[in-house]
């Protein structure tokens, strides 16, 4: 297998001759091809075989310690002109860091084998979906770019109709921490990344295409690649209204896109379309239409049980690639909050000590095949995906931010995406804990200046006539005590029922200076151990904070300058004043 497409042909000739492989493999996505590459890892132990008796098909990767997490300081992303990567990226001249990559590829893959690995992001008949072709020396990464995108034949297949394709260039090197950089040049729709094997680092269609590089194509192009969860609610009369949303990494963002309602919600449904990102089109009917460019998860294990999240605990015994998890004395994959049994192994393949840290690593991973999840919904082969009905942004805060808002028009909405804040966590290296903006949850992920990107949101919403409606969540409102104040987890159906109703005009909200809020009786909390002080606090307006915090939005809007769109600025006028009113 080779290409009939000359510009890809020359490109892998090229990097073959930089590099110097000892062997050049093209992949075509087969099962056979896949056995044969856990096969080879097997042998190599860059693999360890599961319980396959409980685990069929399911094997454990082990990282370098040094490589468990994105590294977003060496983190890239390379403009001809600094301003045009903005002050939320880290930007380096594309020739600079052209020759520094170059310098660390030479010869990089002597003695091992250089993989072509085709892929599609998103349906591989579905217009709205974008292709790419990553070259790694690494079967890691090809094993889970099979599971985690459409690659193969189709895919290629696809890229030589059309003639263009996404390059990534990967060599997991010598995992030398001072050798590691993941380079993003937009302009040339061109990854690079050296040194490290861990997933966003290295499987190159997900964070580094499907969001870096495609939110510069989808400005480019007219539309929105975004870090957001796809869902279908479906009412006990089986209409299914679509939800798209942002949430930053472990602030239950694959939770809420395996939600199970409670029995309590007799009758309703949630339809999982993509648990991470999401690519969203104006239709001609003037509708967002919504596609996960992804066919897999890519999930925190950590925190992933019977009580937080069984859809994703139901899909992961068999078929399944799990990386720096703790193993259990019958050889089964083990994290912390899965269950009550004690590991036997840790993350890096020692004993299991009390006393040494967790089994498991607080940013150990799944990758399974989406279509292994008990809610999957056939609408993610769509290719003309789903229409969005509403966009929910949300992070994570003890304090002020109320458990539900909606915006007042689509301009306020960005305003809201654009000042959300959350905690950090583990999926980042870096210190944890510590409140910051990201916008849209994308703060890591944008591919240029965030500046330009509010002004590229405010003009989807202009060109949108029937553009959803906008809301932010707050699952983590904590009391005086520290304790959560909202029971989460599937409870949430209750928010997403209000949310749903908002957005066919069927339940009552009050307007507020930050928003419209539900009333306490707008909210169902039957049966829950809810005290009604405690409904009320979470969705009470608290002036003296509010102002503050719109003080500080605005301080951080300015930090982006003279390219900040004047509308953006005159939202949050707009809302200070109302307060101050």
């Amino acid at each position: 297998m080779s290409t009939k497409l000359p510009a890809l042909a020359q490109w892998v000739e090229e990097v073959a001759a930089l590099t110097r492989p000892d062997n050049i493999q093209w992949c075509d996505g087969s099962q056979q091809e896949y056995e044969g590459l856990v096969d080879l890892m097997k042998a190599s132990g860059d693999l360890k075989e599961l319980n396959q008796e409980t685990h069929p098909g399911c094997y454990l990767h082990l990282s370098d310690p040094s490589d468990v997490a994105r590294v977003e300081h060496l983190t890239f992303v390379c403009t001809e002109k600094a301003e045009d990567a903005g002050p939320n990226n880290n930007w380096m001249d594309p020739s600079e860091a052209r020759q520094k990559m170059d310098e660390l590829f030479e010869g990089s893959m002597e003695g091992r084998t250089l993989y072509v690995v085709p892929y599609c992001m998103g349906p591989v008949d579905s217009p709205l979906a974008r292709c790419g072709v990553e070259i790694t020396d690494s079967p890691y990464v090809v094993a889970n770019m099979r599971l985690m995108t459409r690659m193969g034949s189709a895919a290629l297949a696809r890229i030589e109709r059309e003639g263009s394709f996404v390059k990534g260039l990967h060599c997991t090197g010598d995992l030398d921490p001072d050798r590691r950089f993941i380079m993003h040049f937009p302009e040339s729709l061109t990854i690079m990344s050296f040194g490290s094997g861990y997933g966003g680092n290295a499987l190159l269609g997900k964070k580094c295409h499907a969001l870096r590089i495609a939110s510069y194509q989808a400005r480019q192009e007219g539309w929105l690649a975004e870090h957001m969860l796809i869902v279908g609610i479906e009412d006990p009369q089986g209409q299914v209204s679509y939800v798209a949303a942002a949430f930053p990494s472990q602030c239950g963002k694959t939770n809420l896109a395996m939600l199970i309602p409670p029995a309590s919600q007799e009758g309703w449904k949630v339809w999982t379309v993509g648990d991470d990102i999401c690519w969203m089109h104006v239709g001609e009917d003037g509708q967002l239409w919504a596609i996960n460019p992804e066919a897999g998860f890519f999930g925190v294990a950590p925190g992933t049980g019977e009580d937080t999240n069984p859809n994703a605990l139901a899909m992961l015994d068999r078929d399944a690639i799990f990386t720096n998890v703790g193993v259990t004395s019958s050889n089964e994959p083990w994290w912390e909050g899965k269950s009550d049994e004690r590991p036997a192994r840790n993350w890096r393949g020692a004993d299991y000590d009390d006393g040494a840290g967790p089994a498991a690593h607080p940013n150990s991973r799944f990758t399974v095949s989406i279509k292994r999840c008990p809610s999957y919904s056939d609408q993610a082969e769509a290719p003309q995906g789903v229409p969005i009905s509403a966009i929910v942004f949300g992070g994570r805060r003890e304090r002020l931010v109320p458990l539900v808002m909606e915006a007042k028009d689509w301009q306020h909405g960005v305003l809201l995406g654009a000042s959300m804040a959350s905690e950090t966590t583990a999926a980042a290296t870096g210190a944890v804990g510590v409140v910051r903006r990201d916008p849209m949850a994308m703060k890591p992920f944008c591919g240029y200046n965030f500046a330009d990107y509010f002004a590229h949101w405010l003009t989807v919403g202009e060109k949108a006539s029937r553009a959803p409606k906008v809301f932010h969540v707050n699952w983590f409102r904590k009391d005086e005590n520290g304790r959560f104040m909202w029971p989460g987890f599937g409870e949430n159906m209750r928010v997403l029922r209000w949310i749903v109703g908002r957005c066919r005009g069927e339940v009552g909200a009050q307007d507020t200076a930050i928003g419209l809020l539900p009333s306490p009786e707008d909210l169902d909390v039957t049966g829950l151990d809810l005290a009604p002080e405690t409904l009320e606090a979470l969705l009470s307006l608290d002036q003296a904070g509010w102002q503050q915090e719109l003080s500080e939005i605005g301080s951080y809007l300015e930090s982006y300058g003279e390219r900040l769109p004047a509308e953006l600025a005159a939202q949050q006028r707009r809302v200070a004043e109302a307060l101050q009113a």
